[in-house]
């Protein structure tokens, strides 16, 4: 892929269960290296990877599959190679850490808005109906019977594309894109009855349990920097999925006591706790391989001032600190 494309062309790795070493390279670099001048070499790549238990190999492939969907580039032909984010990976990091960071940070604004889709595909593409399904789930949309799905919200522009890139093509295919209200939500044959709160809510409190004792840790500051590293990209794997995943319905459809903002409060306190120890740990593994990498290596973390929401980065090692830390721009 061309380094000029726009970022929200290239591809990301797919989330899945686990981090295969492609995801998790790009999470690390997303999480840690926010500059496309960095010169990061492939040995460097490979001492990161180790560290998550990912041989050469392994490391050598995700290096590859980065390449090949735009996300870094080779820079010269120097042995051994040398890489760099490109200027549109850098934009996309920055977009899914907010995401990500922000994400639960307050109820949604509700308009009652929803976007429905309706689709209808010939017998002979059950295949294609499976492609179909899958889009708009990756758009969060959800199925309220076979072939009509929403989505809270209003933006249907999404949708729109992805409807049309898919079945423009496709003889007798028909799809609607409409925007609705419903008279009663919360009642069984609302939207609400289309998603699986319980299992949501029993996956946040899985989160919770599952990170109570590194929180408390964290917290009382004895993580050491080796399990710091680890732990937070951890943590961060584990979020993210809640981020991509929950629909964000507003408060009145959801169960009450609803469980994400503890959630959120544990991720967030491993996160910004154990920042800097974990941006430490990575100097330390990398610096034989890339001795600049201390001036390049950096870290984001949530801001906690309500009036500055966005993520803030951590000043990389090496560099003079600031009177503030510097807000990423987005």
């Amino acid at each position: 892929m061309h380094a000029e494309e726009s970022a929200d062309h290239l591809r990301l790795p797919r989330a899945q269960v686990g981090s295969s070493p492609q995801h998790l390279l790009a999470t690390l670099l997303g999480e840690y290296l926010d500059s496309s001048e960095a010169e990061l070499p492939s040995t460097a790549v490979i001492a990161m990877l180790r560290e998550f238990g990912v041989s050469e190999p392994s490391a050598r492939a995700a290096l590859s599959r980065l390449v090949k969907r735009g996300l870094i580039a080779g820079r010269g032909d120097a042995r051994p190679p040398v890489y760099h984010l490109t200027a549109q990976a850098i934009a996309k990091h920055r977009a899914r850490i907010q995401h990500f960071l922000n994400f639960g940070a307050g109820p949604p604004q509700w308009t009652g808005a929803w976007v429905m889709v309706s689709f209808s595909i010939p017998r002979s593409g059950q295949a294609l109906r499976h492609t179909v399904r899958r889009a708009l789930s990756a758009l969060r949309f959800v199925g309220l019977y076979d072939s009509v799905w929403i989505r809270p919200g209003s933006d249907a522009a999404p949708v729109r594309r992805t409807l049309a890139e898919l079945l423009q093509h496709v003889k007798d295919a028909r799809w609607s894109v409409m925007h609705v209200r419903f008279d009663e939500e919360s009642g069984p044959h609302g939207p609400a009855g289309a998603y699986d709160l319980a299992a949501l809510a029993a996956g946040y409190s899985r989160f919770i349990q599952q990170y109570a004792e590194l929180r408390r840790a964290a917290r009382s500051g004895e993580v050491d920097p080796v399990r710091a590293l680890v732990a937070r990209t951890s943590a961060m794997n584990s979020w993210r999925r809640f981020a991509d995943s929950d629909p964000d319905l507003p408060q009145h459809l959801l169960p009450q006591p609803w469980p994400r903002q503890r959630a959120r409060d544990t991720f967030l306190d491993i996160h910004t706790a154990l920042g800097a120890l974990a941006q430490a740990r990575l100097i330390e593994v990398v610096t034989p391989y890339w001795p600049d990498a201390a001036s390049w290596i950096t870290y984001f973390q949530a801001s906690r001032d309500p009036a500055r929401p966005e993520p803030v980065r951590g000043e990389p090692a090496g560099q003079p600190p600031q009177a503030e830390q510097k807000q990423t721009s987005h």
